[in-house]
């Protein structure tokens, strides 16, 4: 039977006026509380008080992320709050008690596989969390109804939303952060996180963008830019590489664009960063569209010459007639690619351009079409994307006149010279597991031998065979692999940025007597708590105890530390 909560808030924010008491106000008013006694009619049903009496984070969640870098960072940083908090994440997803889906809605593919997974999970009875910019544009979709959601800037009050999930509650978190009216980059950068590889720390530098592009539904849900300040953006990096990371990726909707919102731009925040890249680990930029990046050439080629950060671009053309880049609303032309192509390969030996291409865009002929191709055969991009367009719901493209939809299939073939001398950081593991991925300067993919001895290491290798994406280096005999971290990394699916308290000094047995002195008490305030359930006037007050006691007590290395809470 439903439960007596289960009526939808469809977002805390929006209910929040100036007549509303401050969160001190509600935490000096709850001192006041006199517990009074509940009345008949208003007794709970068995099944009621059992979803009630559940004690969230001592539960089972699996993750799922669709989607681009900076939505796996979003993830990632998800997972590490709910794994301070207590739960235990697991790769499992039948033995979860709680599935969070962090969905993409760029496409329509990712949202229909994202939509399915919500399905499967309520057919096998799972609770649900649903996060990510499908839910942020559109809350309101049927199939997302009495779902809890997690706005993409509300990613560090993911505990509080699983919580209530736990007990069946519905709470949907879609609000902006804000500064003084300024709308600021999202959830802080140094909340903890379980990075999916230890090796590799993903920055997300701003979110949204100063596009208005037809077909975009992204920017229904990260909005405009906002961007992260130099410092404390560099105050992450620099917290990463001491965490063992010896590989930086920085994301955002458009990197290019990054700062202009607050007084700076991206070639002052890449000098500082490149000040705190300690020697072989290495820097990759993400994707930046031309507009902004056209004004800052002569210092990117300056910075992709630097030889801590790859010599690596993604920049997105979508088209090569200047008619389909106007009905998108690019705000370039195709000269302005060219331009921006044509410099950096001449300032910067051997750089890799990666582009994408958007085929069968409303109105698009088949001269436009020939007119993408010629660019693609003129520049033979090592690396290119070729999407069919989707027509996403809301967009002004989806109301265009449509064309039949064409896939375009490329097989690109790069002309590499087998024998060169290079040197590699090893990262990954290849998807069949039978070698270690490596990235050279030009962040070309090098398979490598899979030796233990090679993870998270610069080494030296002979390319001896160029396959269509791929190249396999040897390694070279009399070459030491060269270890870029300044710290051991992070074990796979431990917690980063957790404060580390040294509590050695405390016997396992006292660690143990004093968290179970604390599960008491816990207890015992949930019992207070939830005798009247009309007594809370704040879901967080429980949450708020649990973490605040474990994130500062019970971060130390003993094993008892992070089992309860």
């Amino acid at each position: 039977m439903p439960s007596a909560c289960d009526s939808l808030i469809d977002d805390i924010e929006d209910m929040v006026s100036s007549n509303d008491p401050t969160p001190h106000e509600r935490q000096s008013a709850r001192k006041s509380i006199i517990p009074r006694s509940r009345k008949k009619k208003e007794l709970l049903s068995n099944e009621e008080l059992q979803a009630d009496s559940l004690i969230p984070g001592t539960q089972k969640i699996w993750m799922k992320t669709w989607g681009c870098s900076h939505n796996n960072s979003d993830g990632e940083y998800m997972a590490g709050q709910l794994a301070a908090s207590g739960y235990k994440m697991t790769d499992d997803p039948s033995e979860a008690d709680l599935w969070v889906l962090n969905s993409c809605t760029v496409k329509n593919p990712a949202e229909d596989h994202f939509r399915n997974s919500i399905k499967k999970a309520q057919e096998q009875q799972k609770k649900v969390v649903v996060a990510g910019c499908v839910p942020q544009a559109q809350p309101r979709m049927e199939y997302l109804k009495g779902l809890s959601i997690i706005g993409v800037q509300q990613i560090d009050r993911v505990v509080e939303v699983v919580d209530e999930a736990v007990k069946g509650h519905s709470v949907r978190l879609l609000g902006q952060k804000k500064d003084g009216g300024r709308r600021l980059g999202g959830a802080r950068l140094d909340l903890p996180k379980i990075r999916k590889n230890p090796l590799i720390e993903i920055i997300s530098i701003n979110t949204g963008c100063l596009n208005a592009c037809t077909y975009c539904k992204t920017k229904h849900a990260r909005g405009d830019l906002a961007s992260y300040p130099v410092e404390e953006l560099v105050e992450r990096a620099r917290q990463s590489f001491q965490e063992g990371v010896c590989e930086i990726w920085l994301t955002s909707e458009d990197t290019g664009a990054y700062g202009r919102d607050i007084g700076t731009d991206l070639p002052t925040l890449l000098w500082k960063l490149v000040e705190e890249i300690p020697e072989g680990a290495m820097l990759r930029l993400g994707m930046t569209n031309p507009p902004y990046i056209l004004e800052h050439l002569e210092e990117m080629a300056k910075i992709l010459n630097h030889p801590r950060v790859y010599a690596f671009l993604h920049v997105p053309v979508q088209s090569a007639s200047d008619s389909v880049l106007m009905d998108m609303k690019r705000e370039y032309c195709v000269n302005d690619f060219r331009q921006v192509v044509d410099f950096l390969k001449e300032r910067v030996p051997g750089v890799t351009i990666a582009t994408d291409i958007i085929c069968g865009f409303p109105g698009e002929t088949e001269e436009d079409f020939q007119e993408t191709i010629e660019l693609v055969k003129c520049y033979k991009f090592p690396s290119l994307f070729i999407n069919q367009f989707y027509p996403r719901p809301g967009t002004p493209a989806a109301k265009m006149e449509q064309v039949p939809a064409h896939v375009v299939r490329a097989d690109q073939h790069t002309s590499l010279t087998v024998g060169e001398r290079q040197h590699v950081l090893v990262t990954e593991e290849s998807f069949d597991t039978q070698f270690y991925v490596a990235h050279n300067k030009f962040y070309e993919q090098v398979l490598v031998p899979k030796r233990l001895e090679f993870k998270g290491k610069m080494i030296e290798v002979d390319i001896y065979e160029a396959g269509k994406h791929f190249l396999k280096g040897r390694p070279v005999e009399d070459s030491k692999p060269f270890t870029p971290s300044i710290a051991a990394p992070l074990q796979k699916g431990e917690v980063s940025g957790l404060l580390q308290v040294n509590m050695h000094t405390y016997s396992h047995m006292n660690c143990k007597n004093y968290l179970f002195v604390f599960a008491l008490v816990s207890v015992s305030l949930r019992s207070y708590y939830e005798e009247d359930l009309a007594l809370i006037d704040d879901v967080n007050s429980f949450t708020d105890f649990r973490q605040h006691l474990h994130c500062n007590l019970y971060q130390g290395s003993c094993g008892y530390c992070r089992i309860i809470f």
